[in-house]
């Protein structure tokens, strides 16, 4: 039977129903099983990894899209243990806040509940058909994932995990739904089923959310593209300030956590810059420089209007000298994208003012934008990053995938 994503729908929205009603031990239970299950699967899974892998080779990936598909023993365990830490938390669902007594006698309170159903669409990174299927049972919701056709093999074996852990706890396998055909035209169709699902996450290349944010009736989360930068200010700590460039520059480039901008304060450019050129030479990192400091580089580009714009996703950043720390506030305002800002500094109330300042979803003080995860940040794993302030912003845990009603306790209370 051709598979229907209008019946899939349809189908996760009843199941919704039953996850919503789920107790806080039920989905513990059940998120260990998926977490045990992946690890007993680990050989399945990594050989359909490779499947795509190979094809993605074969259609000339380039090397950041192949690191965000690749599934080793290493990344499977990790998306494990993010499991089973989602699995440990609280339930954000039923948690009652704010309750106040109002002048008619009524107490007034407002109740964390699911969203009801969500739908995925992201692109080559596997790891998110497991992310997402865990923070959504655990916010009592639904959930359909619609992967790319980059990571179809991998998906599918994942499926198969929180299919078997469904099964196991009497939950209806509709709950979670890994679309199984890539064809744009069912992501065309999914986009306008808004009587059956309450929002949509896409997660990818800027022109994939673009592309669904354009065309969505459901309402949508927006993850942009993540130009992260890191000031260096001329009261910064030089050795502090270059590990936190070489970790958020080199560790991970294909991650929208990385860094993509430098900018440094004129009255230490002298002095830090030559270690930059030193750091970046042993990593062979593309540089694009400003005119103040393309002289201290071999080899570098002069910076372009578009490269204070550029998510580089590579072994590749943009560097900048700056008048002082209003100048840096000022460019990253203008270019930002809104995920992650980070200052390198010992002056305690400059610190505070960049945090004050900046609007971005996470904003640090002397730690690396590698930090600026939902594992990090204690969500134990994230759906997305929103780069939109509505309904959240920044990492989205289980929390951030649920809304509240108001309740209303009385003894008889009527209005006059």
């Amino acid at each position: 039977m051709a598979f229907s994503i209008a019946q899939a729908a349809k189908a996760a929205r009843v199941a919704s129903r039953q996850v919503a009603k789920l107790s806080a031990t039920q989905k513990e239970t059940l998120l260990k099983d998926i977490a045990e299950r992946m690890l007993e699967q680990s050989t399945e899974i990594m050989v359909a990894n490779e499947q795509d892998l190979a094809a993605g080779r074969e259609n000339n990936l380039d090397d950041a899209m192949l690191d965000r598909l690749l599934l080793s023993a290493e990344r499977i365990q990790g998306i494990a243990n993010a499991v089973l830490d989602i699995a440990a938390q609280a339930d954000p669902v039923g948690s009652i806040e704010h309750m106040q007594q109002m002048p008619s006698g009524i107490q007034v309170g407002k109740m964390r509940i699911p969203l009801g159903v969500i739908a995925m669409i992201y692109e080559s990174r596997p790891n998110v058909t497991i992310d997402a299927a865990a923070l959504c049972l655990k916010a009592g919701n639904a959930v359909v994932l619609r992967g790319g056709k980059e990571a179809l093999h991998s998906n599918l074996a994942l499926a198969e995990c929180i299919r078997f852990a469904l099964d196991k706890n009497g939950i209806d396998p509709a709950a979670v739904v890994v679309v199984p055909n890539p064809d744009r035209a069912v992501m065309n169709e999914l986009m306008t089923l808004n009587e059956d699902i309450d929002l949509i996450i896409p997660r990818g290349g800027e022109g994939l959310i673009r592309f669904v944010s354009e065309n969505s009736r459901i309402p949508v989360i927006q993850h942009y593209k993540g130009v992260c930068h890191l000031y260096v200010d001329d009261a910064a700590d030089e050795i502090k300030a270059l590990n936190l460039l070489k970790n958020g520059k080199t560790q991970r480039t294909g991650v929208c956590n990385s860094l993509e901008t430098l900018l440094v304060h004129q009255d230490i450019a002298a002095s830090f810059l030559p270690k930059v050129r030193e750091l970046f030479a042993e990593f062979q990192v593309k540089v694009h420089a400003c005119e103040r400091s393309i002289s201290y580089f071999d080899n570098a580009l002069a910076a372009t209007e578009d490269d204070w714009h550029a998510e580089y996703l590579a072994m590749e950043i943009a560097i900048r000298v700056v008048d002082d720390f209003d100048a840096a506030i000022e460019h990253i305002e203008t270019y930002s994208s809104g995920h992650t800002e980070v200052i390198a500094t010992q002056d305690f109330s400059r610190a505070q003012q960049f945090i004050r300042t900046l609007n971005s979803a996470v904003v640090m003080a002397n730690a690396s934008s590698r930090f600026s995860d939902g594992g990090e940040l204690g969500l134990g794993a994230e759906i997305g990053i929103s780069t939109s302030k509505l309904h959240a912003y920044g990492p989205m845990g289980a929390a951030s995938l649920t809304t509240q009603k108001f309740i209303v306790l009385g003894d008889g209370e009527v209005r006059h």
